[in-house]
């Protein structure tokens, strides 16, 4: 499979499942609760549209070439879903963090991949 002609719908579906396993990872080591409930309320702090909406913007002047093409490409998408929590230019721009997730992930970049997620989950952390 060619990374680079997969559907950004389909990398943005990827990319949250990565996004999410590492979220839930920096939530356990810094948590230290034994309920689930807390960690999942310490992890929708990063993993909603509004977190990765802003947390793309933030470090979209560190992008590649490459990479600010894909986050164009999944932003200009149409979606034919409705956000439930966003309106539909944050559900948008959220969209395009996941699916650049998705991206590095599969052209396993995986240094680029964990450099842009300790960013946005840094800058998540800064606000």
């Amino acid at each position: 499979m060619d990374y680079r002609t997969i559907n950004s719908i389909a990398l943005a579906y990827m990319g949250d499942a990565v996004y999410e396993q590492y979220i839930r990872q920096r939530v356990i080591e810094r948590c230290h609760s034994p309920h689930a409930d807390v960690m999942h309320r310490a992890g929708v702090r990063y993993v909603n549209a509004s977190a990765q909406c802003a947390a793309l913007k933030h470090i979209l002047p560190q992008l590649s070439e490459e990479e600010a093409g894909v986050v164009r490409r999944a932003r200009n998408h149409k979606i034919a879903t409705k956000a439930k929590n966003a309106d539909a230019v944050t559900y948008k721009w959220a969209t395009a963090f996941e699916a650049l997730i998705g991206y590095l992930f599969f052209a396993e970049r995986s240094e680029r991949l964990q450099e842009i997620m300790l960013l946005a989950a840094e800058f998540t952390e800064s606000r």
